[in-house]
């Protein structure tokens, strides 16, 4: 008869027990293989496939923010950088050939006024070309007239040569920089002059 006695064990007849193996098994339990450590020290344990992929997976994969590709450096003359091909500048037709660009910045830089003046003649395609044009030619000519007037002093003439090489500087930068998107940058009252000039032709 079973004791019901609080606090007691059940005695172990009444456990249920594991049938007996049958003595011609040459194999041992499957149970027995992994539940038993691994003696082969030189070689690596057994591990169950449930717990390799429980320490393989990763739970937290989708919360991990991906690092973004480093950018690549580009050289000054290669495509796309300064001086680089600019294909949506190229697309844009001049009638000497060259890229648009290139001719905005000559505006300036072929001894103005008489570079702005040279692609008034020779430039109809390129309305971006003939704004710098007009403009270095207006501005560059009122700047020669300041220059002959203060002609009797070297000093002013001076001051006055290093102002017009920051200012040619200043504005080949802008006409090579806003050739993309084809933005008129004007300088105070020849700007404006320009443009208007431009459109009533």
């Amino acid at each position: 008869m079973a004791n019901f006695a609080p606090y007691q064990d059940v005695p172990e007849t009444q456990r249920a027990l594991s049938p007996p193996l049958p003595s011609h098994s040459p194999r041992p339990s499957p149970r027995a293989s992994l539940d038993r450590p691994s003696r082969n020290i030189g070689t690596a344990a057994v591990t169950s496939p449930h717990s390799a992929g429980f320490s393989q997976r990763d739970y937290f994969a989708g919360q991990q923010p991906t690092p973004e590709p480093e950018r690549e450096r580009v050289a000054w003359n290669a495509p796309g950088g300064f001086g680089g091909g600019r294909e949506d500048v190229d697309m844009f037709e001049t009638r000497l050939g060259l890229r648009m660009d290139y001719e905005a910045c000559l505006a300036y830089l072929l001894l103005p006024p008489a570079g702005g003046v040279l692609l008034l003649v020779l430039e109809h395609r390129s309305d971006y070309v003939r704004f710098h044009a007009w403009q270095s030619s207006l501005l560059f000519a009122f700047v020669f007239v300041v220059h002959i007037i203060f002609s009797w002093s070297s000093i002013i003439s001076w001051l006055l040569f290093v102002g017009d090489i920051a200012l040619i500087g200043f504005l080949t930068w802008h006409a090579y920089k806003d050739a993309e998107t084809l933005d008129r940058y004007e300088v105070p009252f020849f700007g404006p002059l320009a443009s208007s000039i431009l459109d009533d032709e």
